[in-house]
């Protein structure tokens, strides 16, 4: 039996790059003899990761004309499922041709409005790619009605990350419109839009979308500039939804008043798993309405962020305190509020009792002359929000990592 053409990944490569006169680039061969040298290659398919801008050591940046080249290497491997990289133009031949890719990452480059639409339309053909991750990349309001557009069309796509691609209004409001029919987008990313508007009007259409949308699992709606009304509307929504587990309020106005409605909900719903709320300015009166919902209903939230939420002492130790009656809730990361003497004590009875394990939570106990203080420690609901560590998979690795529109509920 022959070799598959796959173990010989960095040997196309070199020969296209030789038959195109165009210099190879260390950063691409390396990982492709990577890849070549993995014993495992010969009994699976594989995932080629080629993101340049978001590792901890500098890589030569790949172009376009890096990436022209790697899609004549790719289009005809029949045993490539993922990759991730800097060049656009030839992005779309892979979508087209290639039916074995999977997952694509294209987070923090250069792709525009030309670049999003190359894409999205490329979209309407391609069967089998799951995960598309466009974040970072300025396609703005034009790009993201392309992608609203595709979702019309494409079927196969599951996991869709818009997120601080500078969309605006109109195309939110598109994506929950679309969303409210599309059955296989099972969750998208939607953060930091350009919004002018104090109406709010693009979280009234996304809690119409979740009274109705069957499907969806993850949404993400971080710096929307919502304020207590947005979030009353998609209390109401979350009354009838029945399949959202992981909601992502972080980076809001949100107050006390806001945070009533979400207590109220909690109380029953049935079905969320992950809540968000880090910098947002729900105080004592806030933490005491989720505590109440903890404590005495809710039996399905697995992971409450408040970090940053001008928290005192009282409140605190009253979301530890529910911990002692809620035997599900195992998450909770609360570093950036205001910790008195109590708080530190009800954290570290928590920790010293194994009721709450080290790695769920950001906040760590030490003493100073029989005094206990809390420290921080690098746990949470994004770790891993914008790289992915060198020595693995953090999807895997890490129980409480949450790379962008990755479901942590499958792992908690």
């Amino acid at each position: 039996m022959g070799v598959p053409k796959f173990v010989n990944l960095d040997k196309q490569y070199s020969q296209a790059c030789e038959e195109l006169k165009q210099p190879e680039n260390p950063f691409i061969t390396h990982i492709l003899q990577e890849v070549a040298q993995d014993e495992e290659v010969m009994t699976k398919k594989i995932t080629v990761k080629i993101a340049g801008n978001n590792r901890l050591v500098p890589v030569q940046k790949v172009t376009d004309e890096d990436f022209q080249i790697l899609a004549t290497v790719f289009v005809n491997n029949v045993f490539l499922t993922g990759t991730s990289s800097d060049g656009i133009i030839w992005t779309g031949t892979i979508f087209k041709d290639n039916h074995t890719l999977l997952y694509l990452n294209l987070m923090f480059n250069d792709i525009g409005t030309i670049g999003a639409e190359f894409i999205a339309k490329a979209l309407h053909r391609n069967e089998t790619l799951l995960h598309l991750r466009m974040t970072g990349n300025k396609i703005d309001n034009k790009g993201g009605m392309y992608f609203a557009a595709m979702m019309q069309i494409n079927n196969r796509l599951q996991k869709l990350d818009v997120g601080d691609c500078d969309l605006g209004t109109q195309s939110l409001i598109a994506l929950a419109t679309v969303l409210n029919h599309n059955e296989s987008i099972r969750a998208i990313n939607l953060n930091r839009p350009i919004l002018y508007s104090e109406e709010e009007e693009t979280t009234v259409h996304i809690g119409l979308m979740l009274k109705i949308n069957k499907v969806l699992v993850e949404l993400h709606m971080c710096k929307h500039e919502m304020k207590n009304f947005g979030v009353e509307r998609l209390c109401d929504a979350l009354y009838e939804n029945t399949t959202l587990r992981y909601l992502d309020l972080s980076c809001n106005k949100i107050t006390r008043d806001g945070v009533r409605f979400l207590g109220q909900m909690l109380k029953r719903n049935a079905t969320l798993e992950i809540l968000d709320l880090n910098y947002n300015r729900i105080e004592d009166d806030g933490a005491f309405y989720l505590s109440d919902a903890l404590a005495t209903h809710n039996r399905t939230l697995q992971a409450l962020a408040v970090t940053n939420n001008s928290i005192k002492g009282k409140g605190l130790v009253a979301l530890a305190e529910s911990m002692k009656t809620n035997p599900v809730l195992s998450n909770i990361y609360v570093w950036g509020n205001r910790f008195d003497e109590d708080t530190c004590v009800a954290f570290a009875e928590l920790l010293k009792s194994g009721r709450l394990k080290p790695t769920n939570t950001d906040v760590e106990p030490y003493e100073v002359d029989g005094q206990t203080y809390l420290a921080e420690v690098s746990h949470g609901l994004k770790k891993y929000y914008y790289w992915t560590p060198s020595y693995g998979d953090p999807e895997n690795k890490d129980a409480n990592a949450s790379l962008a529109i990755t479901p942590v509920a499958e792992n908690l």
